[in-house]
């Protein structure tokens, strides 16, 4: 059974508005962050000339880093909503983590967050981090992110990182999941009908559904590193995980999926509250770690 607090992020879901002006995403991102709590022993540091802030945990690693992608379905999502649920993953990983603020919708369409994404992987990169420890994690759009975000380093001729964390990751931009018909009723705010709205404004007239960049789907998988996949059981966007994972396992990718009972959409957020989340964040550090060359 669910946990009582667990129940904060149906509330939130259920209470939740689609933003069409700027004023109703700050909302949002206000109401998101306040499901987790600020985690203790932790550093912010803005980046001079980036809309970037490094998350530094004490004694944390120097040398290796998460970069983290935030979700919102790029309508939405920010530096406000993110910021702890990111400094709870790197504190429990013992790591630095990158955070930075890609343009969102309406103004700013596909591929300007992956392009903005890859260019922000680029700078740490330069910043004389090595590839093999680096991690990509993020949530729901940030973890369709983690993906898209390597396949457009690829093409830029940058090496990839060490692995990748999505959770509650929203891959699929031909919304064919059959979890979208079974959690239906369970989903306390995700529906079909949502979420082919949000792509298409995303992906605008022009651009396929079955754009790579935009549906790694459709992508070569071959080639990158080890996947860990989390995702709630009463999401819609269940099956968007499942069918990432098969494409990358046939693409030769280690690939996990952990699917937590009768959890919600980036439950995750309820760090530091909820035992699910406090359960999954230290699953997925406890899977990077070594991944990053750190030895408990």
């Amino acid at each position: 059974m669910a946990s009582k607090q667990s129940e904060a992020v149906r509330q939130h879901w259920e209470n939740v508005q689609v933003p069409d002006e700027q004023t109703d995403a700050e909302l949002n991102d206000y109401r998101w962050g306040a499901l987790t709590t600020e985690p203790a022993d932790v550093d912010y540091l803005a980046i001079d000339g980036r809309a970037a802030w490094w998350i530094v945990p004490h004694g944390a690693a120097q040398d290796r880093v998460l970069l983290c992608m935030h979700g919102g379905g790029y309508v939405s999502g920010s530096w406000v909503s993110h910021r702890k649920l990111f400094a709870h993953l790197a504190r429990a990983a013992g790591v630095r983590a990158l955070f930075f603020d890609y343009p969102l919708l309406p103004e700013h369409r596909f591929p300007v967050q992956v392009n903005d994404a890859a260019e922000t992987y680029r700078w740490l990169l330069d910043q004389g981090i090595a590839p093999e420890h680096i991690a990509f994690a993020g949530d729901s759009v940030g973890g369709s992110l983690t993906i898209t975000t390597q396949l457009r380093a690829r093409q830029l001729g940058l090496p990839l990182p060490a692995a990748a964390l999505p959770f509650s990751p929203a891959f699929d931009q031909e919304v064919t999941g059959a979890s979208y018909d079974t959690n239906r009723d369970r989903d306390a705010f995700f529906g079909r009908d949502l979420v082919r709205g949000l792509v298409q404004m995303h992906l605008g007239p022009d651009v396929s559904p079955q754009e790579p960049l935009a549906n790694p789907l459709y992508a070569d998988l071959t080639g990158l590193g080890p996947i860990y996949i989390q995702v709630g059981g009463d999401e819609v966007l269940l099956d968007d995980s499942h069918m990432l994972a098969a494409a990358a396992e046939k693409a030769g990718v280690e690939v996990r999926v952990d699917v937590f009972p009768e959890m919600q959409h980036t439950f995750q957020m309820a760090a530091g509250r909820a035992p699910e989340a406090d359960d999954a964040i230290q699953r997925m550090a406890g899977w990077v770690r070594p991944l990053l060359g750190l030895v408990d």
